[in-house]
Formats: C-alpha cells, structure tokens, sequence
C-alpha cells in the first residue's frame, strides 16, 4: 500500500529554461526533499540557472549530509559560487570543477575547525554548458540519464568497497574494514565526502567527472542514497518516463522509495530536455 505523505512536510518545485548552444530546445526541471523516517533533514540541494562570461550555465547538485547537516548547507550555498568564479570556469571546466570542489572542501574545513562534532556530505552535480553536459561526483548519491529509453549510470557510488577505492585508502595509510557495512576506519560508509576532518586524507572531495552530449539524452535524475538504496537506476528511468512533467515526477520518485522503505532522507531532481 503508498504512504500518504503529509504535502506539508514534502518541498517540491520546479522551472523551465531555454538552452543555449547549437540546438534550440528548452529543459524544464523538478525537485523533492523529504525527511522520511529520520530524526532530522541533511540533505539539501542546489538549481541554478545564471550567466558566466556571457553563457548561460545551468548547475543541479544534491548533497547528503552524514554527521549533521553543516557540510551539506554549506555545499548548496558555495559550491556552485565557487565554480562560477573559477577563471577557467569557461575554457575548461573540467579542470575548474576539480580545483572548485578541492578548494570548497578547504574552505569549509578552515570554517569548521573549532567545531567538535565532525561532519561530510556527498556532492552529486550535473553542470550545463552550452550543449555539454558535465556530471561531477563525490560520495554515494547518483546521476542516471535515460538515453534511448535505457538507464544509463553518469556516475559511479564512491564506497569502501571499490577495490580502487580501497586501494588509494590503504595507499594514503588508512584502512577498510566490516561493521554493518565497509567502512573507512570503521566509521565511514562512504569513501569520498566533503568535511570529515578527522578522516582525511583518506576521504577525499576529489570528484569524478563524465562529459556528455546533451543530444539524445532524454532526462537526468539526480537523488541522494535514500532513493537508490531502494529504487534500481532501471526502476527510476521507468517511473519518470511514464510522467511528463519533472517536478511530479520527482515527487513520484520521493513517494516510491518512501513506500519501499526507504529509511534516509530522500531528496531528487528531475531534468527533462526538450529539442525542436
């Protein structure tokens, strides 16, 4: 049987905009952010359609907090700032993406260090640029493009458990072991994060980065552990295929991983791509 949500208790919206680039086209946009069945709410998200050096740059990012919520408002508020800023941010953004996260990350250490209680988030991002697409991630929220009807994955969980993972863990002098789950020195079930001071160097914000033609791909879903803990890439392109419109279709997404039991935080962002 679907839970009802309480509509209050759910925060979902939307927007449209046009792409720039070769092709004329438009995309449109959806969010929903629940807090589930925990005790407090540490996911936050980010959508932003501005203008740098004269090109419009669309950026999603959703961000899952662990450990309190510090890092991940923290994220939503400057990560994209700091991108934009880059003076490369245009030229090469990969690069720009790489140095913005890593000084982001510097940044809030600096902020956080006479704080006791340690925090992370993840960072999962879909930058847009022109007709490119670059997908940067950290930690284990996901992005999945739905090209030709198919679930495609645009990045990779950041866990313990990843043999290379593992390996660059080990190689910084820290360690992986069983408890529940893999974790980094016992505690972390993820391998990459922002914050967490006291396990660096060996959970590090250095993101992977997928470069994408916009051309062919249909939508984005970009959600946080708590729906992919429960919904299958394969599930979730299914279920927003079904409904045209991006932010019900993120509410679906939300209501779904809810009803199967998710017991996080759940917060994702649909990005629909329209072409003429």
């Amino acid at each position: 049987m679907m839970l009802q949500f309480d509509p209050n208790s759910l925060l979902s919206g939307g927007g449209i905009s046009l792409l720039t680039g070769n092709k004329s086209g438009r995309f449109s946009y959806g969010y929903s952010s629940f807090q589930g069945k925990r005790p407090s709410m540490e996911d936050f998200f980010e959508t932003r359609i501005s203008e740098v050096d004269g090109q419009m740059v669309a950026f999603f990012g959703v961000f899952d907090g662990h450990g309190g919520s510090r890092t991940a408002e923290y994220l939503k508020n400057n990560l994209f700032k700091n991108l934009s800023r880059h003076p490369n941010f245009i030229k090469d953004t990969k690069s720009a993406i790489v140095e913005a996260f890593r000084q982001t990350d510097t940044d809030f250490l600096k902020e956080e260090h006479n704080e006791k209680k340690d925090s992370g988030s993840t960072a999962s991002t879909a930058v847009l640029l022109g007709d490119q697409l670059l997908v940067a991630n950290v930690g284990d929220s996901r992005v999945v493009a739905c090209r030709a009807g198919s679930a495609i994955p645009l990045s990779i969980d950041h866990k313990p458990d990843r043999s290379d993972e593992r390996e660059r863990i080990q190689n910084a002098g820290g360690f992986v072991f069983w408890a529940g789950t893999w974790r980094v020195g016992g505690v972390l079930a993820v391998s990459r994060a922002f914050g967490d001071q006291l396990l660096k160097p060996y959970v590090v914000a250095e993101p992977e980065i997928q470069e994408e033609e916009i051309d062919g791909i249909e939508f984005l879903i970009i959600a946080s552990d708590g729906l992919w803990n429960v919904v299958t890439n394969k599930d979730a392109v299914a279920i927003v295929q079904e409904i045209p419109d991006a932010e019900t279709s993120a509410r679906r997404l939300t209501e779904e991983a809810y009803a199967r039991g998710s017991s996080d935080n759940i917060t994702c962002l649909v990005v629909r791509f329209e072409y003429s």
